[in-house]
């Protein structure tokens, strides 16, 4: 059995490798060639924490595997990860574990490749800026996925806690020298909603996070964070008169996010206003932008399909370069 770290997952597997991986993720999930069932969650009384438990199965991929996560956000203020995951890599004809992987370092890029593949594909050709809002623990995978996926002119970071921020802007141009966009902290959120090209957030916040009403003809908004019912980052109205609303999983973002579950409850959106799932944009069935004034919503959760291609991924490049991390 292979264990591998962050560390060594990080000498030889990266945001780059993930697209790909992901990208198949989401094909096969639409194709229903995935068994991924709705994740398992408990959460504390004190809604101080979450753990979650999130299995998949893909015969065609020959790939098993089990994610147990565990989110707590105020970990944050003590200078801890606010998340915590293992992965469980299964041998689909034994069913033994072959691997166990660092599960947060694999979420993060999971996820921050979900929102380079939405913004390739639903964003307009030509954008000239983009806003991240939150910058905790995913933060700076979402950053690179955004400057992965388009060449910006700038990029605006927007937080409660300003130094959080500022610290990830540094960081971000420190190790990003060769990027033309210049990268700073957002004086005012609003005001950086109205310039926006693309829009991504990535906060726990049971409230809307901007003014809705800033957002201008064809933005794209990536919602990442928002995976309870109590969480809303995403402002109703957006919801409401996007143009497109696409997903990681339809059933499961209607399961868990309180982007999409307030303003149905609302009944500011029906279930005809959802456009459908990214995969079937990436097969084929269902259309992208098709103009430059469309506003287009991606709402994510993600699912376990996205652990299931990428911790493969990683375990079959570990034994192609006979990486020997092994123990009884």
């Amino acid at each position: 059995m292979i264990l591998l770290s962050d560390k060594d997952i990080k000498q030889i597997y990266s945001l780059n490798d993930c697209l790909s991986a992901v990208e198949e993720a989401f094909r096969f999930f639409s194709a229903g060639k995935v068994t991924v069932p709705v994740r398992t969650q408990i959460n504390k009384k004190s809604n101080s924490g979450t753990f979650l438990c999130m299995p998949a199965f893909c015969d065609a991929y020959n790939a098993s595997c089990v994610k147990v996560l565990n989110m707590f956000p105020e970990n944050l203020k003590v200078g801890l990860s606010s998340i915590n995951a293992k992965i469980l890599n299964f041998d689909t004809n034994t069913g033994a574990i072959n691997a166990i992987l660092d599960g947060n370092y694999i979420t993060k890029l999971r996820t921050a490749a979900a929102t380079a593949i939405a913004i390739s594909k639903f964003a307009k050709p030509k954008c000239n800026s983009a806003l991240l809002i939150g910058a905790g623990g995913q933060s700076y995978s979402q950053l690179n996925a955004i400057m992965l996926a388009r060449n910006l002119q700038k990029i605006q970071i927007a937080d409660l806690d300003y130094e959080r921020a500022k610290a990830l802007a540094d960081k971000a141009k420190s190790e990003n020298k060769s990027s033309k966009a210049e990268i700073s902290v957002a004086d005012d959120v609003n005001q950086a909603v109205s310039s926006a090209d693309i829009i991504v957030t990535d906060t726990t916040s049971t409230t809307p996070v901007y003014d809705g009403k800033r957002v201008h003809p064809g933005t794209t908004i990536c919602a990442v964070g928002s995976y309870k019912p109590t969480m809303q980052e995403t402002p109703s109205k957006v919801v409401a008169q996007a143009d497109k609303i696409y997903f990681d999983s339809q059933d499961a973002v209607l399961s868990e996010s309180g982007d999409i579950l307030t303003p149905l409850k609302k009944n500011l959106v029906s279930r005809n206003n959802f456009t459908g799932d990214i995969g079937d944009v990436l097969n084929g069935v269902l259309p992208g932008r098709e103009n430059n004034s469309q506003v287009i919503l991606f709402k994510t959760v993600g699912i376990a399909a996205q652990d299931l291609f990428t911790s493969k991924s990683i375990y079959d490049k570990a034994k192609r370069l006979n990486i020997d991390i092994t123990t009884n």
